[in-house]
């Protein structure tokens, strides 16, 4: 408890689901927490849930690929704590198909919010990540910040019917490892965490009706047909799929302290498995 009290978290996505889920964690631990959801409701509630727990929250509404939302995101957490201690980029959803049926707008729409927008956030971060590194080695301080990128085993090693998604999610392994050699230099740890399957409303199991999410006007189908769940069931050595607890405790590791001559890596978080 308290491991990280007094840091200023920035979650994106995090009104449900896995960023929710990290949202309370590290609240738990007495962070300062920035809610970034592309709906109000659930960026308020998961604000009013902290706050209720006597922790700290305050929300940040819109889509992460907004013009202007990084900064907006960036300054809102400034103007309100005072600092930025760690970012979490987790905001996105798959849009699939067969690459012989992909359309440039889902092609897009998955680079636009996996790697275009946490870009634009960490961009609008690095002066404050350079400033504060400034003012503190003067002091003699030696303080960690903490950036994790969220990637997938889909970007790890190719998923089919994802071409999309498995380039965005690989193209953040690459943004991971470059910016580590960056901000060694401001002490930063830049680390990923890439995910299995792990159990939200995109991957609950669906039995004959498809089901679908609206994200910025588009009908996003989501969930996985029950045989294919069985089939997954078989392939992960841990024999289920992750809660969206434990994928949040795999982004907590590298929030912690522990995690201070951690940087450039890639988290597995999958049960075992990986493509």
């Amino acid at each position: 408890m308290d491991t990280l009290k007094g840091k200023t978290a920035l979650i994106t996505g995090a009104g449900r689901g896995i960023g929710q889920a990290i949202a309370f964690r590290l609240a738990k631990e007495g962070a300062n927490i920035v809610v970034n959801n592309l709906d109000a409701a659930p960026a308020n509630e998961t604000v009013a849930t902290i706050k209720a727990a006597g922790g700290n929250a305050v929300a940040v509404v819109g889509s992460v690929t907004e013009d202007g939302f990084a900064e907006r995101f960036i300054q809102t957490a400034l103007d309100t704590y005072g600092d930025i201690n760690i970012i979490v980029n987790n905001a996105g959803y798959t849009w699939d198909s067969f690459i012989h049926k992909m359309s440039d707008k889902q092609w897009d729409a998955m680079m636009d919010v996996h790697v275009k927008a946490p870009f634009q956030i960490l961009r609008a971060a690095a002066p404050h990540f350079k400033a504060a590194r400034k003012k503190e080695a003067g002091e003699g301080i030696e303080n960690f910040r903490k950036v994790v990128n969220i990637s997938s085993v889909a970007g790890t090693g190719g998923n089919a019917g994802q071409v999309n998604y498995s380039s965005a999610k690989s193209a953040v392994l690459g943004m991971t490892k470059t910016l580590a050699k960056e901000w060694g230099r401001f002490k930063v740890n830049v680390n990923c965490v890439a995910f299995g399957w792990i159990e939200t409303r995109l991957t609950e199991a669906v039995d004959g009706e498809k089901k679908a999410i609206e994200v910025e006007g588009n009908a996003i189908p989501v969930g996985i047909p029950s045989p294919n769940l069985a089939g997954m069931k078989m392939m992960v050595p841990l024999g289920r799929g992750g809660t969206v607890q434990e994928a949040a405790g795999g982004v907590y590791l590298l929030c912690s302290p522990d995690s201070n001559y951690i940087s450039g890596q890639t988290l597995v978080v999958g049960g075992g498995f990986s493509f």
